[in-house]
């Protein structure tokens, strides 16, 4: 028991900008919630201790644009909603990302009608899509990965 020399070397850890930035976006993405159907039951269970989004560093579901960079669209989306959606979406900060859960919120679902959206993505551009009626968490979890990939790959030079 006492002062003991430090084992081997300190070393130096090397990355490029992309790889840093890209890894701090992955584990602190604030989802913004709009959900509009059952597949909003889903989304809320993954917040609960069974699924626990707080491991992908997703604590708090942001009811406000301004505080989300991802915005999980669970439902059908009908004619009324579309405007009220763009306007959310266009008041979160770059970068922003997408996704929508569900039959319904992807191609409209079995509302094949003049007042629901055929997909959230005549609305906003959406980057993952997570399929089922409703999906289960498993499968918002395994969308959440595939943004994360998604992410990874983005590159600083690319920004706007």
């Amino acid at each position: 028991m006492g002062v003991e020399p430090k084992s081997g070397s300190s070393g130096v850890v090397t990355t490029s900008l992309d790889k840093m930035v890209n890894w701090a976006r992955t584990g602190s993405l604030w989802p913004m919630t709009f959900g509009l159907a059952c597949c909003a039951i889903e989304m809320m269970a993954m917040q609960a201790s069974n699924y626990d989004m707080s491991r992908f560093g997703m604590e708090l579901m942001r009811a406000s644009p301004r505080q989300s960079d991802l915005m999980i669209v669970a439902g059908r989306v009908s004619q009324k909603m579309g405007p009220v959606l763009r306007n959310l979406y266009d008041q979160m900060p770059d970068p922003k990302w997408v996704i929508a859960m569900g039959d319904c919120a992807s191609c409209g679902g079995v509302y094949n009608n003049y007042a629901v959206y055929q997909g959230v993505d005549e609305i906003v551009p959406v980057d993952v899509y997570v399929a089922g009626c409703p999906p289960r968490p498993e499968g918002l979890i395994h969308g959440i990965l595939t943004l994360y990939e998604k992410i990874r790959t983005e590159k600083v030079s690319d920004w706007k």
